[in-house]
């Protein structure tokens, strides 16, 4: 059996501003799921450690051609991130709910 390979995660830090952005709105309104929105994104984030080609490719117009890849988490948010070698590169946090004329990537 072969053993899976660990991958650092490095945070971009326009996606960690835009993690801070939302997390700061949403404490606006509750603690609690601001608290729970950030546990869930580190939650995630952290998981990329292995296995993050287990995700879909971000396929969008305007973007280079399987460079990236993405998760959902929150079950609106979507973590955009591109591997290289043995680090995973996580690039952009967008709020599904927002046009993507919106965000970094």
């Amino acid at each position: 059996m072969a053993s899976e390979t660990a991958y650092q995660f490095i945070v971009s830090p326009d996606a960690n501003d835009r993690m801070a952005a939302h997390f700061e709105f949403l404490a606006r309104v509750s603690e609690n799921a601001a608290d729970r929105l950030l546990d869930g994104l580190m939650k995630d984030i952290r998981s990329l450690a292995k296995m993050p080609l287990r995700n879909p490719v971000y396929d969008r117009p305007y973007v280079q051609p399987l460079k990236y890849r993405y998760m959902v988490s929150n079950k609106r948010y979507r973590i955009v991130y591109q591997i290289a070698g043995d680090i995973v590169f996580v690039d952009d946090i967008q709020d599904c709910r927002q046009d993507d004329d919106k965000n970094l990537i």
